[in-house]
């Protein structure tokens, strides 16, 4: 990503109140036959308090795709974003951007066996489902869900570097964030969140 250092992320737990925000990550591998890239979500290992630890899965072949565990990984963590047109600068200002807050990971993942595999999709599944009313449950049917599981591959990736940038208009006056702020509150409310939480200075959220 290109070097601006207003724009820089560099504080680990920021990373992680990012990855725990937006779990869909990209990822992409150059392997001895060129690049592949695949989609999956991830999560935090929580236990790793010292340190940005995802796990996850792949859905078969997509691990021999990648020739995983073989290779350092790219994960693109893609957080809110949104086209900032310039109708909301000033008269003067007429070049149009792209705010965006974004997170590249890297790392070379570790295969998990299979155990250990359905306890990482069982801890996915819950994850996601505990925001739902009526959630389910692999134990729910565990020898089903075991077979299921065939399909997968896990993965733990301990993050050896990042790169990471919170784009949100802080080159601009107070009074044009202000007015981009309001135009997002509605139509990406993230993405106004995130603007107001880089403009407060909010202290990193731990939890």
């Amino acid at each position: 990503m290109r070097h601006t250092p207003r724009y820089l992320m560099t504080d680990p737990l920021e990373v992680k109140r990012v990855i725990r925000g937006n779990a869909w990550a990209t990822f992409v591998t150059n392997t001895s036959k060129g690049l592949v890239a695949s989609h999956y979500p991830v999560i935090l290992d929580e236990s790793r308090d010292d340190e940005i630890v995802i796990v996850s899965h792949f859905g078969r072949p997509d691990d021999e795709l990648h020739e995983l565990g073989q290779h350092e990984v790219l994960v693109i963590i893609q957080g809110p974003h949104d086209y900032v047109s310039s109708s909301l600068y000033e008269q003067d200002d007429f070049v149009p951007t792209w705010n965006h807050v974004t997170a590249h990971l890297y790392g070379k993942p570790e295969v998990l066996s299979d155990d250990e595999n359905f306890m990482m999709l069982s801890k996915l599944t819950d994850h996601f489902e505990q925001h739902f009313e009526g959630g389910r449950s692999l134990s729910e049917n565990e020898e089903k869900a075991r077979q299921t599981a065939k399909g997968t591959v896990g993965l733990r990736m301990v993050v050896t570097r990042f790169d990471a940038r919170a784009k949100l208009s802080q080159n601009k006056s107070e009074g044009v964030k202000d007015r981009i702020e309001n135009h997002f509150v509605g139509s990406n409310p993230q993405l106004a969140r995130e603007m107001k939480r880089v403009r407060e200075n909010k202290p990193v959220d731990k939890g």
